[in-house]
C-alpha cells in the first residue's frame, strides 16, 4: 500500500514523467483562477497523501530520481519564453525538492510550510503573467522588452518575483532551500545547488527579455497603485513568514 501511495504522490509532487500531467494541466487550464487554485492545491494532495499513509519515503533511487527532476524542469525554464509555462517549469523543478525534504523526517508542520514556500514563487509569476496578458496581449519573454521604462511599478513587481523565483536571501524559496541542503547528503546538495544555479539563471534571462532591453512593444497602462502596494505588502509577510519559519526550525 505504501508504495502505490509513493507513486501516486509522484503525480502531486510532480517527479519526471509524472510530472507530464501537472504540466499538460497547466498548460490545458486558460481560466487564471482554475490555474491558481491548481498551482495550489496539487501539491498539497501530495503532502497529505504522505501525511495519511504515514510515509517515509528513503534510498538512493529516489533521490536520485527526485534531484535528477528537478534539475531537468530547471533547464527547462531556460527554453521557454512563455510566462505560463516558465511558471509551470518552475513548480515543476520545485515540488520534486519536497520529497528530499520527507527523506530527512520533518513534522507534518514543516512538511506543509516547506511545500507552500516552494510553491509561493510559481504562484506569484501566474500574476506576473496575467498582468501582462492583460497590458500587452501576450505573455512572452522578448516579445516586448523595456518595460521599465512605460511600465516601472509593473516592471518592479516583475523584478520581485523574478527574485523570489530565483530564491534569493530572504525569500521563502532561499529559507527552503537552507532547509533541505543542511540534510542532504553531497550528492543531492550539488543536485540542489545546480538546480538553484539554473533558476538563477532562467530568472536573469527572464529580466532582460521583458524590463530591460530596448523598447519595444506598445505603451500600456501601468499597475495600479494600489496593486503595487498590495504586492509589497505580501512580499513583506512572505519575507516575515520565512524569518519566523526558519526561526522555529532551528
Amino acid at each position: 500500500m505504501s508504495g502505490l501511495l509513493i507513486i501516486l504522490a509522484a503525480f502531486f509532487l510532480p517527479l519526471f514523467p509524472a510530472s507530464l500531467v501537472f504540466n499538460r494541466l497547466a498548460a490545458g487550464t486558460t481560466n487564471p483562477f482554475a490555474r491558481l487554485a491548481l498551482f495550489i492545491v496539487w501539491p498539497q494532495i501530495g503532502v497529505a497523501l504522505i501525511l495519511w499513509g504515514d510515509l517515509a519515503p528513503a534510498g538512493t533511487v529516489l533521490a536520485t530520481w527526485a534531484t535528477l527532476s528537478a534539475i531537468f524542469y530547471a533547464f527547462r525554464m531556460l527554453t521557454v519564453r512563455e510566462v505560463g509555462r516558465w511558471a509551470a517549469m518552475l513548480a515543476s523543478s520545485a515540488w520534486p525538492l519536497v520529497w528530499l525534504f520527507v527523506m530527512q523526517g520533518p513534522t507534518a508542520a514543516d512538511l506543509i510550510a516547506f511545500t507552500l514556500a516552494m510553491t509561493v514563487a510559481p504562484v506569484l509569476m501566474l500574476l506576473v503573467r496575467d498582468a501582462l496578458a492583460r497590458r500587452l496581449e501576450a505573455a512572452y519573454t522578448g516579445l516586448h522588452g523595456g518595460l521599465a521604462r512605460d511600465l516601472p511599478r509593473l516592471s518592479g513587481v516583475i523584478a520581485v518575483v523574478t527574485l523570489a523565483a530565483m530564491a534569493l536571501p530572504l525569500f521563502p524559496g532561499f529559507f527552503a532551500l537552507l532547509s533541505v541542503l543542511s540534510g542532504a547528503t553531497l550528492g543531492v546538495a550539488l543536485g540542489i545547488l545546480v538546480t538553484w544555479l539554473l533558476w538563477s539563471w532562467a530568472g536573469a534571462r527572464l529580466l532582460q527579455g521583458t524590463i530591460f532591453g530596448p523598447r519595444s512593444g506598445p505603451i500600456a497602462d501601468d499597475l495600479p497603485r494600489s496593486t503595487t502596494w498590495l504586492v509589497a505588502g505580501l512580499v513583506v509577510m512572505m519575507v516575515a513568514a520565512g524569518l519566523i519559519w526558519t526561526g522555529g526550525a532551528v
